[in-house]
């Protein structure tokens, strides 16, 4: 299950930033979470996220319902690479 919800979070930040070439994704699981982190180039940050967050809000609640009640929860962080 866990494979279709990176896919998930990869299409859907591949589908606003404008340099997919050099997204990064940091994909680490916890006790009991999974933690995405995903590296953009500066340029992208304003697109992926979108005004006031929407972006990355709507990202977070797709995330949310995608996963199983019994599974492990999900925490997406969108960063700028540095």
């Amino acid at each position: 299950m866990e494979n279709k919800i990176n896919d998930l979070i990869r299409y859907v930040v591949e589908s606003f930033a404008g340099k997919k070439d050099v997204i990064e994704y940091k994909f680490e699981e916890k006790d009991n979470a999974f933690e995405v982190t995903v590296l953009l180039d500066p340029d992208d940050m304003g697109k992926v996220i979108g005004k006031q967050g929407k972006i990355a809000k709507a990202l977070r609640t797709l995330v949310s319902a995608a996963t199983p009640r019994d599974s492990k929860r999900y925490f997406v962080e969108i960063k700028e690479k540095a």
